[in-house]
């Protein structure tokens, strides 16, 4: 990703080129998307990603510059939104945090991946065998809250059909795990993470 993780988040310190893919064999990469996707289509993945309140402003803002110029680098994105969308920011997050979290989950399509892969390690998970998932941010612990929700219903109400005499799986916590402010201060990245666990029924 070409970032710098310091004690409070990303410090975006590096000139390293806009890319940010996992996979470096697959061909998208984060600057394709800023130089070349639409404006509402960077508004799209700003809005839905990124749960960034700004953007409308900072897919503008980023149309209006690559006509001048091509955006890069890596720091060449983030103090392009820092200068122009900082002002009035008063969380702890450096202002194009949430930029780069759009951009890093569309690149490496973290979601579908999260989507595809959780059904079917359910479905591999042995009877009475315990699957734990970590997620990062809200919009992965969405989708994992979700899918153990709905395979913990009733067999009327969820998709695992196969299942028919009872739930699919046991919730074994009401609310998900995350760090202890101990864990936090020595590791920063820990602070938005959330473990979840369940049990498949016998």
């Amino acid at each position: 990703m070409q970032l710098d993780q310091g004690e409070k988040g990303f410090s975006f310190s590096k000139e390293g080129p806009l890319d940010m893919r996992m996979d470096p064999n697959e061909e998208l990469t984060a600057g394709e998307i800023v130089n070349n996707w639409s404006e509402a289509e960077l508004g799209k993945i700003f809005r839905d990603l990124g749960e960034e309140p700004r953007w409308r402003r900072a897919a503008k803002l980023i149309v209006e510059e690559r006509e001048k110029k091509a955006i890069e680098t890596t720091k060449q994105l983030a103090d392009l939104i820092a200068n122009n969308l900082g002002k009035g920011f008063k969380v702890k997050l450096h202002p194009a945090t949430l930029i780069f979290q759009a951009l890093r989950i569309c690149v490496n399509r973290e979601l579908e991946s999260i989507l595809k892969a959780l059904p079917k390690a359910l479905e591999v998970l042995s009877f009475g065998g315990r699957i734990g998932v970590m997620s990062f941010h809200r919009l992965e612990d969405r989708i994992v809250k979700t899918i153990f929700k709905e395979a913990a219903t009733v067999p009327a109400q969820n998709k695992y059909k196969e299942y028919v005499h009872k739930p699919l799986l046991r919730l074994l916590d009401k609310k998900p795990k995350t760090a202890s402010e101990d864990e936090v201060r020595h590791n920063p990245r820990a602070r938005s993470a959330k473990l979840r666990f369940a049990e498949k029924m016998l």
